[in-house]
């Protein structure tokens, strides 16, 4: 065991662990959700860490043997190899001191380590005066923060392209598959199947120019503003070139922020991003929604598309297969939804020159960010890819339906068109039948009326036959 020593008094440490007081004692403070706090924002902090380290030296704020420990124990951490030592829960009070202390004490004691040094001995390597030199929480914690979240963002726009592309293969596919429209879940007029599957690819691709604009808002930085965006504690060479470096390290196009206070107290940009991760959401969620109804059955229900056989689907009905991917892309619906909600409220909830509420906005929207990149591959892969249209019952239901009368409205009037409608419901006819048998028209007018390919376009159905009978009148 080791001991160390704060503000508060002393306390004891497994001598195996990189973590120090700070951690511990907030270990024992949040012990909350279960969940740590996300891999992808400490991977964030780290690399200010290696930038600040960096612009330290060069503005000769640290020796040049602080420098290469330290950056060696960055480069560590980043692979993963002491992801065990971030122990601390997702949710915590401090606005996130805490992960950026436990941050500095890990980075500290394996650059200690490095150095020949016992864990804890910070006569050689400090968490605060060395690894967290010319920063705060306060400007580190919400560049993380932007810079996280851009790193998730890069792969959910290049998944939410994917499936736009591949629901317009569907589209395409589909384009000759004649079914009934459906308005409030009742019949009305026809459609093709391809025409549906466009306009799912249509939604899908305002949310991924959405998600390219929106991240252009997340790479403003308030790195260099320190404890309220004033710049207090760090030389001002500091603050032109660490910005500079964090962009060389992350590869990210980062910018200062203009207004360094603004930057540090409002979180506004993120209820932005959040807002358009929960559009599609719900975007995903009513073509989840409508797949589930178009694959109803197989027998008792609509039928028209058929979805991709996944796994078995009752511990007790033989045969059942549910849909049960769409619906899994319904609750990570309500999840992205519900966490806009939280990111909402903690962002609304800030006070003055800081907002502590940031470890709620940041554990909600990296998660939002990362179910929903998992999510559109598995909708993509598991379901939409494997579609397949059944012609034979779009057919059926199109032919039985009453939607097919509306095209008869500039031709006979909205009253003859409703008693026709009558004489189908009551007397069990078809539509075909319930017209000839009245005589209005011969059985070739009907057909080019009636013919679904002329009424999914704009204008009336058979036009030239419409201004021909017009005229004989």
């Amino acid at each position: 065991m080791r001991q160390e020593e704060d503000l508060l008094g002393a306390i004891e440490l497994d001598d195996t662990a990189y973590y120090g007081i700070n951690t511990l004692r907030a270990v024992k403070n949040f012990n909350l959700t279960g969940r740590r706090v996300n891999i992808e924002l400490i991977k964030a902090i780290v690399q200010i860490k290696q930038a600040a380290i960096i612009t330290n030296y060069g503005i000769d704020n640290i020796s040049e043997d602080k420098k290469e420990v330290i950056l060696k124990a960055c480069q560590e951490i980043f692979t993963g190899k002491f992801d065990g030592e971030f122990i601390l829960d997702a949710l915590q009070g401090g606005a996130g001191t805490s992960t950026n202390m436990m941050v500095n004490e890990v980075i500290a004691n394996r650059a200690i380590e490095l150095l020949g040094g016992q864990k804890g001995d910070y006569s050689i390597i400090h968490p605060n005066e060395d690894v967290n030199a010319s920063q705060s929480t306060n400007d580190v914690y919400p560049t993380a923060v932007r810079i996280a979240a851009l790193k998730l963002l890069i792969p959910l726009s290049e998944e939410v392209a994917k499936l736009q592309e591949e629901l317009q293969v569907k589209e395409r596919e589909f384009a000759n598959y004649l079914k009934l429209g459906r308005t409030q879940l009742q019949d009305a007029v026809p459609i093709t199947l391809g025409q549906e599957f466009s306009a799912y690819a249509e939604t899908i691709s305002r949310d991924r120019w959405r998600l390219f604009k929106v991240a252009e808002r997340l790479k403003q930085v308030n790195l260099g503003g320190t404890a309220v965006g004033t710049g207090l504690n760090a030389p001002r060479k500091y603050i032109f070139k660490v910005v500079k470096e964090l962009r060389n390290i992350t590869g990210l196009n980062l910018a200062h922020a203009e207004n360094m206070i603004d930057n540090t107290q409002n979180l506004d940009v993120f209820v932005e991003v959040s807002g358009l991760l929960k559009a599609l959401a719900v975007n995903l969620n009513k073509i989840a929604n409508d797949l589930r109804l178009l694959s109803s059955g197989p027998r008792g229900g609509i039928a028209e598309i058929k979805l991709p056989k996944v796994q078995v689907g009752s511990s007790i009905m033989p045969g059942k297969v549910n849909p049960v991917i769409p619906e899994a892309i319904n609750q990570l619906a309500f999840l992205v939804i519900s966490n806009d909600q939280a990111i909402t409220l903690a962002a609304q909830s800030g006070q003055l020159e800081l907002n502590v509420m940031i470890p709620l906005l940041a554990d909600k929207l990296l998660e939002s960010l990362t179910v929903l990149k998992r999510g559109v591959k598995i909708f993509r892969e598991r379901c939409i890819e494997g579609i397949e249209a059944n012609k034979e019952r779009c057919e059926e239901l199109l032919e039985d339906s009453l939607g097919l009368l509306t095209a008869l409205n500039p031709y006979l009037g909205y009253k003859l068109t409703t008693e026709i409608a009558k004489d189908v419901l009551n007397k069990g006819k078809k539509v075909r039948e319930s017209i000839l048998d009245r005589g209005i028209f011969s059985e070739e007018e009907l057909n080019q009326i009636l013919r679904p390919s002329q009424m999914t376009h704009p204008g009336i159905a058979a036009e030239k036959l419409y201004n021909t009978l017009k005229a004989r009148k």
